[in-house]
């Protein structure tokens, strides 16, 4: 359990330092010592009257078009400081590999869907609270990547007179440049953006007046999306506001912190999870043994392995967000990129989600939290990775925000979502290739940046299920009050009745809040947490676990 004392002093400290850092100000005190580089206080600002707060994702509409699907015929594009438009063998119909890169794609919402369309709040309902859970920010590789060690063995190779030609020539000359772990420029961008989406999506439930409590993890990476996101959505002068505070949790092995369930779920970090990862290699070796002959022949003096022709893939994303630009993304074909993100699904479906035996149990304490929040109780007993320190204060764990701001990784994300028991997600997938209508893309759920938005809605009346726009979306003017719960996955629905029968085979996705509580009851005991964490079972082929926990003990 972590020392409050220890959490206090690192609260503190990310306050008195923020990312966006200010230069020292102060007034001139004699005519000798005029400071000219004053920002705060503001002198001579001129009218600073504010209008209203936007709440689009109340007012919007139509979601991204009137049918609900993003079409090529959008009026706008956002600028993008990263080259992308590069010539890729076999892209015949001009798709973005982009898209195709899993949990390394920058940040871009779900472009299909998850099965439904958007559809407006109907007149009358209002949106009253909303939990939003974050990835960081597109980063370096971590600490011994495979591209770390790709670059240092092309670097001993050319030193040793090792000779690259035709596409492979800027390897004579190239080294490995980049860092490890933290934020890259376009990794800030993409929370700094999502802190701008979320103030359109949901500034009317911002009370100015009021404490909000955001929660992100000890981390360098965690710690700076944060810091982005809230510059975005409060203000630049975020981290001298009182009444805004940024809790940083330790992250570390042992320590009990629901946004990095894992450090505290011994065998999620044990080969009896590794069974992504060896479906993930055999795959590997199917689309990627042309690539390996095709590298090869423009080589002298090394020799290539799928694996290090795998990790050459992963340059292409990793330098094109650091640099702008990376010459590996040629390298590969369109269908080779489909490849990449099918062994990205791979290794998140058996190492994170329901092919894991620890799938459930490392998101469930996070999920404890939500319905903690929506069922206004803090958490008391240690029955999971939550850290009852902090869960059990209403200082570091508020029950009464209509915002609640918390910042993850993708894995664990995509464990809560395993937690969840959202099953739609649970099809297996083969590792010689990919399933017709295949579900879980990581690109679409774990992208850099990626953000799961829970709304709590409240509606006049019953809102018929069958509804497909705005209007004419009461089945009839009698009836009560009427709470439903609303899941957007990268600005897309979730619909739960996928998941869950009794939400209903909603047209919107809905489910109604008592009905999805029900269901909750029993996520906590499905997740096994105990023996799914600590237990002694022997690791099982790939494709023997499909509910996110071991085998029965």
């Amino acid at each position: 359990m972590v020392s409050s004392l220890i959490l206090l002093a690192l609260a503190g400290l990310s306050q008195a330092a923020p990312y966006l850092e200010k230069r020292q100000t102060t007034m001139a005190t004699s005519t000798t010592s005029a400071n000219y580089f004053q920002i705060s206080p503001e002198v001579f600002a001129g009218p600073t009257a504010t209008g209203t707060a936007p709440f689009l994702a109340e007012t919007n509409p139509a979601p991204f078009t009137a049918s609900g699907i993003a079409t090529s015929t959008a009026s706008y594009q956002a600028p993008n400081p990263l080259e992308t438009a590069e010539p890729i063998t076999g892209n015949v119909n001009n798709s973005n590999i982009f898209q195709l890169m899993g949990n390394l794609s920058p940040y871009f919402p779900n472009p299909s869907g998850f099965g439904i369309n958007e559809i407006a709040l109907p007149a009358g309902a209002n949106i009253s609270l909303v939990n939003m859970l974050s990835r960081h920010g597109s980063r370096y590789p971590t600490t011994n990547s495979s591209q770390s060690k790709l670059g240092a063995s092309i670097k001993n190779a050319t030193s040793m007179g090792a000779k690259f030609t035709g596409q492979l020539s800027f390897l004579n000359s190239w080294s490995y440049n980049l860092g490890a772990e933290i934020l890259v420029p376009k990794g800030r961008q993409e929370l700094f953006d999502s802190g701008i989406l979320h103030y359109y999506q949901y500034a009317q439930l911002y009370n100015y007046n009021a404490t909000i409590v955001a929660r992100t993890t000890t981390e360098d990476r965690m710690l700076k999306s944060a810091e982005n996101f809230l510059a975005a959505f409060v203000g630049l002068d975020w981290a001298t506001n009182p009444l805004v505070k940024l809790e940083p949790i330790i992250e570390g092995t042992g320590f009990n912190n629901s946004l990095a369930g894992y450090d505290n779920c011994n065998n999620s970090n044990l080969p009896v999870s590794s069974g992504g990862s060896n479906a993930s290699t055999i795959w590997e070796g199917i689309y990627l043994a042309n690539a390996t002959t095709r590298l090869q022949a423009m080589t002298t003096g090394f020799n290539w392995t799928t694996s290090q022709v795998y990790a050459a893939q992963g340059l292409c994303p990793y330098e094109t967000v650091a640099f702008g630009f990376s010459e590996f993304c040629q390298l590969f074909t369109y269908q080779e990129w489909q490849g990449f993100e099918y062994s990205i699904d791979l290794q998140f479906y058996g190492g994170d989600m329901f092919g894991s035996p620890t799938g459930r149990a490392v998101g469930i304490g996070y999920v404890q939290e939500v319905l903690g929040r929506l069922q206004n109780h803090t958490i008391t007993m240690p029955v999971t990775q939550d850290n009852i320190t902090l869960d059990n204060n209403t200082v570091s764990f508020p029950l009464n925000q209509t915002l609640y701001f918390d910042f993850s990784h993708d894995t664990n994300i995509a464990s809560i979502l395993t937690a969840f028991g959202l099953t739609q997600f649970a099809q297996f997938l083969p590792a010689t290739g990919p399933p017709v209508n295949q579900q879980m893309i990581v690109s679409h759920m774990e992208p850099f940046g990626a953000r799961l938005d829970v709304e709590i809605i409240n509606a006049p009346m019953p809102v018929s299920a069958s509804r497909t726009n705005a209007t004419n979306a009461y089945s009839s003017t009698n009836g009560t009050v009427t709470q439903y719960i609303h899941f957007l996955l990268n600005q897309r629905t979730i619909p739960l009745g996928v998941s869950y029968p009794n939400c209903g085979n909603r047209t919107d996705g809905w489910c109604e809040l008592n009905t999805f509580l029900g269901n909750a009851q029993g996520l906590l005991e499905a997740a096994q947490y105990n023996y799914s964490c600590n237990g002694n079972y022997p690791a099982v082929p790939y494709g023997t676990i499909t509910n996110g926990v071991p085998q029965s003990s």
